[in-house]
């Protein structure tokens, strides 16, 4: 028994030939992201802190879809979404339809620490976030010319779809029918500190070009973020899917009821999601860790106390 802990970067159709200057810098913004959490841990911050953070410099990280790197609505600006919760307690908070909050996953925790409530929204938890004084910043701050770029693609293509979507070329108007695989993408972590105590946070921008008000898989309980005494989740893929399979709860419901392992566990829901749709990262109360995915690949990393370390894209030979 043990720390450990795992975190992914979005999951999703993502090309054995990615150019390496998109690649290097999600694999180093993993592995940053990943000490930060180990770092965390060996100081013995709680898991809820742990993941916190790790999320935090995630979002800080442009070359990931939330926070800074957030892709953009039908409209052209960001509606980001974020949620946390803590294993032990069942304590979570989560937010959606951010604009100028920097770190969507602290204003989450505040919502789960300061109110009485689990999920604020919009204007509400934007009046919020300026109430408890976060960071926040003109709206501008999170559209990137990469981002612009990526919203006209799609707006061409007639689809949402995913920031890692490779150019599109129409050939007739069937083609502007959305693939399943390109509406995915979202940043999340899962530990467990010396104490066994479990942890999950998830943060994301959502869908390029997404209808204005569409809220995706990671703020719901149970679908995208979850976690008990047994296990904690953090889900990528396509939110619709998720939230129609209860995907995270699905998992810790095989531990508890079904005294499945972690392993077996994720597998069999990862399993049984439509093919393309989902991924997910979650470690147990003692010390395991599962990274399944459906998809092509998954941005993701992980560590242990035992001293083992992965950072990876595409499934392990």
């Amino acid at each position: 028994m043990g720390w450990a802990i795992a975190l992914h970067g979005g999951a999703g159709e993502i090309p054995m030939n990615l150019p390496s200057e998109r690649r290097k810098p999600r694999e180093d913004g993993l592995r940053r992201a990943l000490e930060v959490g180990i770092s965390a841990l060996k100081s013995h911050a709680s898991a809820l802190d742990a993941v916190e953070l790790v999320v935090r410099e995630l979002e800080n990280n442009p070359n990931f879809n939330a926070g800074k790197g957030s892709v953009l609505t039908s409209n052209g600006n960001v509606e980001m979404e974020a949620c946390i919760m803590d294993g032990n307690t069942k304590n979570c908070g989560a937010v959606s339809g951010l604009s100028t909050v920097v770190n969507a996953v602290s204003l989450a925790r505040l919502v789960m620490e300061k109110t009485p409530h689990i999920y604020l929204g919009f204007a509400g938890a934007e009046a919020f976030a300026r109430e408890q004084g976060v960071e926040i910043v003109d709206p501008s701050h999170f559209i990137t010319v990469e981002n612009i770029e990526r919203l006209n693609q799609a707006k061409d293509a007639n689809r949402v779809q995913i920031d890692y979507t490779p150019p599109f070329q129409a050939t007739n108007e069937k083609d502007t029918v959305v693939p399943e695989g390109d509406q995915i993408g979202t940043v999340g972590c899962v530990a467990v500190d010396s104490h066994g105590n479990l942890a999950t946070a998830t943060s994301t921008g959502g869908l390029v070009n997404k209808m204005v008000g569409r809220i995706g898989d990671t703020p719901i309980i149970g679908a995208g973020t979850y976690a008990n005494s047994f296990c904690a989740i953090s889900a990528t893929g396509k939110g619709e899917a998720i939230i129609r399979g209860t995907i995270a709860r699905d998992v810790a419901a095989l531990m508890e009821y079904k005294n499945l392992s972690l392993k077996d566990a994720a597998s069999q829901v990862v399993k049984c999601a439509p093919e393309g749709t989902t991924g997910l990262v979650a470690v147990s109360a003692v010390g395991e860790i599962t990274m399944p995915f459906n998809t092509k690949g998954m941005f993701r990393a992980c560590a242990s106390e035992d001293g083992n370390t992965e950072v990876a894209i595409w499934p392990s030979l």
